[in-house]
């Protein structure tokens, strides 16, 4: 797109700005790609299922120097997703999905491709309800061998578990490079869990004296991180 270029609506997005959103003629709207690039527009005109829009101007969004990646333990019902949705609110990265033992869901087949389908919709529409640039990925479904290679190859590796002796907060934040966080299933992680990841050289943290559900321990996480590293 190249300023003062034009741009039609259309399709579901057009569909949710004109008979949801109900945009109007002369209204601001920026558009994103989700890969850093946003686009300011003004609205020019509103037809049934499509808007018109004016290209103003066109920027990129470099990455944040950090990256925050969060490997999510399989929650039931719809925890995951609120999880996904806290989190992209925050300013995750990435979102790993992770079978962990206590999980009391498997995903296994075609529900699993159903699940994670959910995940990736999930994230893109809260990046765009957070006016975010770069969407949050949703990595497919790791094992916890899998999660243990993660683990290592990062440039800080947390795993979030209430007996742990220290805090997230006392833990020093690197200013780039990947900061991997673990969260765990209801019940909790497993002796062999934990055994594994020690082994990959992560660091075991907890969140203070309350306990979270995993639905919001990561988004909390995230937040301590994100807030003494990149503001």
């Amino acid at each position: 797109m190249h300023p003062a270029s034009e741009v039609v609506l259309d399709g579901p997005e057009g569909h949710h700005a004109a008979q949801v959103r109900r945009v109007r003629v002369g209204e601001t709207v920026d558009l994103v790609d989700g890969a850093g690039t946003r686009a300011c527009c003004a609205v020019t005109a509103v037809e049934r299922g499509r808007v018109l829009l004016r290209v103003d101007g066109r920027s990129h969004e470099p990455p944040s120097a950090l990256r925050v990646v969060v490997v999510q333990a399989l929650a039931k019902g719809d925890r995951g997703e609120r999880a996904v949705e806290l989190m992209t609110e925050v300013g995750v990265d990435e979102v790993v999905p992770w079978a962990a033992s206590r999980s009391v869901v498997q995903w296994q087949g075609e529900r699993g491709e159903r699940a994670v389908t959910r995940w990736r919709s999930t994230a893109r529409e809260s990046s765009k309800q957070s006016r975010r640039s770069w969407f949050t990925e949703i990595g497919p479904v790791l094992q916890t061998r899998d999660v243990a290679a993660r683990l290592q190859a990062a440039d800080l590796s947390i795993v979030l578990t209430g007996d742990a002796t220290g805090t997230l907060s006392g833990i020093p934040v690197p200013s780039q490079g990947e900061v991997l966080l673990v969260v765990g299933p209801e019940g909790d992680l497993t002796e062999q869990e934990l055994a594994v990841f020690d082994a990959a050289g992560a660091v075991r943290a907890s969140l203070g004296p309350t306990v979270l559900r995993t639905s919001t321990a990561g988004a909390v996480a995230a937040a301590v991180v994100l807030s003494r590293a990149r503001w």
